[in-house]
């Protein structure tokens, strides 16, 4: 809609929101999430990865949710759907590595997965290769965001995002030639 409202066209809101979603803190996480198992290879090396990754201070991606903090109810879905899809496929390695991975970051950390932790096994083992998992979410949502930029252009209003300046106060400008 931001985009929308500065009367650009729909193709490059569409983009927008393509752009927005792809990070890896929101619907890239899926893939950060399969990336990580394939880093991990086998269940028998989550520990040693998790030290490490806990060591190098390093995110993993598909835990936590900025709004269910209580734990995502989407998650508990897909994580029977992952079982089932990883055992009929045969990848069952796929979802005791993310399982083995839950325990040992839930153990350590508190920390619970999301709708992208469990995703990554189940559209993995059903063939969805991990350059696709962003766009299998685009798919899903595409015709949302088109249904809202119509809205918007109907009774378009400039949409201004207000931000509140955090970082250092008024500071003395140095010439170039002086610094």
């Amino acid at each position: 809609r931001v985009i929308s409202s500065t009367l650009s066209d729909m193709h490059s809101a569409v983009v927008g929101g393509i752009g927005a979603i792809k990070g890896p803190l929101h619907g890239g996480a899926g893939e950060a999430v399969m990336l990580t198992l394939k880093e991990i290879g086998k269940v028998e090396n989550v520990d040693a990865f998790v030290e490490k990754a806990f060591a190098e201070k390093r995110r993993l991606m598909g835990f936590g949710h900025r709004v269910y903090r209580a734990g995502d109810p989407r998650a508990a879905i897909l994580r029977g759907l992952a079982e089932d899809a990883c055992r009929q496929s045969g990848q069952q390695m796929w979802f005791e590595m993310a399982v083995k991975l839950f325990e040992r970051v839930n153990r350590a950390k508190g920390l619970i997965p999301n709708v992208d932790f469990y995703s990554a096994p189940l559209w993995y083992s059903i063939g969805i290769p991990v350059d696709l998992f962003t766009p299998v979410i685009v798919a899903g949502r595409i015709a949302g965001w088109t249904a809202h930029l119509l809205e918007q252009y109907q009774d378009n209003r400039l949409i201004r995002p207000r931000g509140q300046y955090t970082g250092p106060g008024r500071r003395q400008f140095v010439p170039l030639e002086k610094r």
